[in-house]
Order: structure tokens, then C-alpha cells, then sequence
């Protein structure tokens, strides 16, 4: 039997009231502002915060992440820098979201191009591990109500037009189903790996087969979550993530580096042979 939990309190399509509340839970008490300014900003590209929202007042937001004022202006500072953020002065002013635009095609592919294939395959492995996780606990502890959220998601990522939309969509899925396994350790954990991964699922999510097996997956993962499969669960999740970072890696074999020159430290194979020690474990 699941324990009861708690009620869903919405959170709009911009996300989970669960993803939510991680979002403005402490942050580590050795945080510094580049924490602060990962945890909104993951927040803000991932769509868990709305375009044009409002954030709370410096007080109120300062208290919730567990730091100073002054820390918290000089993230608020960073973010405007960023474009992430806009701050209004006067009668109705405060700070607001705002979403960025969409990632060129050739930035996000220079920056596929400085990870080589076996860091794409161990964040991979790490990615499908957490997802596992999170949505074999959901089977165990989720209410129904707490997935709609998920449900929700998965429609809009069905009729989103352009890869950058489904890109977030797709990443807060994930972020959605860890709040669903009540953890906000394994939600925070979901936000922080769409820092690596989820802006370059633009460059994969545009072949009409492979997001209809997205959805497809999604949904039956929700389905395996209702009907309390948690194995069945972890499995579907575990192979939606190793399936688009798959697409990822294949894309890295074809996509040339910053200069003509092959990268020395991968052989035809896509593996490391760097002068750091031998890694352990296999991938």
C-alpha cells in the first residue's frame, strides 16, 4: 500500500507544485551565489518557472533558498546578466522571468562537440540511474493525483512545434516524476542534469519517429506508475533516457570538432585514452 501523500496544489503547466517547492527549498549551506544562480536559472530553461512570473520579494526568496539578502541580489544580478531574469523598478516592479530564446543549431552543436562519447555515455548511465530511481519510487509512493501533472506535460510535448519547446518539456518530465517519487533530493538532482543534457536534446528531438516513441514511453511509464509496476516503471524510464542520449552520441560521431584535427584522445571507438589513471567501472 503507498502512504498517503500529499495533495497535488497544481503549479499551472509551468510545473508541480513538489518540482516547485525543490526549486525554492534550501540550497547547501556552503552555497555560494553560483548556486542560487544554477538552481533559478535551471528552474527558468526547464519551464518549472513561467515566462513573465514573478519571483517573491528579495526577503521572502532569500529566507526560502536559506541565504543572505546580499547573496541573493548579487544572484538576481547574475541572472539579469544572463537575460533570465528582468527587474522592474517602482509600483508593481519586482523581478520576473524571462524565458530565454532558442538555442542556434551551431552553438548547441559546438558545444556537443566538446564532449567526447564516453562523458556523454557516464551522464547518460547517470541520467537513466537517477530516472530509474525516481520513477521506481513514484510506482511505490505517488498518489493519483500527482500525476497529472505528468499527464499534462506529455500532451504538451505531443503538439509543442519546435525542438527547443520539447527539449524542456522532455526535461521536465523527469523533473516532474521525481517530484511524483516525493523526493526532493532525486528533484534538484533531475534540475541539475538538464544543465548538461537538456538544451542538446534540440539537436535529437526533431525526427517524428523517434518523438513518437517519446510520448509513447512517457505515457506508458505513467501508466506503469498507476498501476504500482515499479520495476516496469524504472525499466521505461531507464530506456526513454538511454535511448535519446544514444541519439546524442551518434550525433557526436558525425559532428566535427572545432578544428579538422581528430580529438587525440578518442580512437575510432569513442573512447578515452587520457593520461589521468585508468576510470573505474565500464560503460
Amino acid at each position: 500500500m503507498r502512504p498517503n501523500g500529499r495533495p497535488d496544489d497544481g503549479g499551472g503547466a509551468a510545473g508541480t507544485g513538489a518540482a516547485r517547492r525543490a526549486v525554492f527549498s534550501p540550497v547547501d549551506t556552503r552555497a555560494r551565489v553560483d548556486t542560487v544562480v544554477r538552481r533559478i536559472g535551471d528552474a527558468i530553461e526547464l519551464g518549472l518557472l513561467a515566462d513573465g512570473e514573478q519571483l517573491p520579494g528579495e526577503t521572502e526568496l532569500a529566507g526560502q533558498l536559506g541565504v543572505s539578502t546580499v547573496t541573493l541580489r548579487e544572484a538576481l544580478m547574475a541572472l539579469r546578466q544572463q537575460g533570465l531574469v528582468t527587474t522592474r523598478r517602482g509600483r508593481g516592479g519586482g523581478s520576473f522571468v524571462t524565458l530565454p530564446d532558442n538555442p542556434p543549431q551551431e552553438r548547441l552543436r559546438a558545444r556537443l562537440a566538446d564532449w567526447s562519447t564516453e562523458e556523454l555515455r557516464d551522464l547518460g548511465d547517470h541520467w537513466a540511474a537517477v530516472s530509474g530511481a525516481a520513477a521506481l519510487l513514484a510506482a511505490r509512493r505517488t498518489q493519483p493525483g500527482d500525476l497529472r501533472p505528468l499527464t499534462r506535460t506529455v500532451e504538451e510535448f505531443a503538439t509543442a512545434g519546435d525542438p527547443a519547446t520539447r527539449s524542456r518539456l522532455y526535461g521536465r518530465f523527469h523533473v516532474e516524476l521525481a517530484a511524483a517519487a516525493q523526493s526532493a533530493r532525486l528533484t534538484r538532482e533531475e534540475i541539475a542534469l538538464q544543465t548538461d543534457l537538456g538544451a542538446l536534446l534540440c539537436l535529437v528531438l526533431d525526427d517524428p519517429v523517434h518523438l513518437g516513441n517519446v510520448s509513447d514511453r512517457h505515457r506508458a511509464v505513467i501508466s506503469a506508475v498507476q498501476d504500482e509496476a515499479d520495476e516496469r516503471a524504472r525499466t521505461l524510464a531507464e530506456t526513454c533516457v538511454r535511448e535519446s542520449v544514444g541519439r546524442l552520441i551518434a550525433l557526436r560521431l558525425g559532428t566535427p570538432g572545432h578544428t579538422t584535427e581528430p580529438r587525440p584522445e578518442e580512437d575510432t571507438h569513442g573512447q578515452e585514452h587520457r593520461a589521468r589513471g585508468p576510470r573505474g567501472g565500464r560503460h
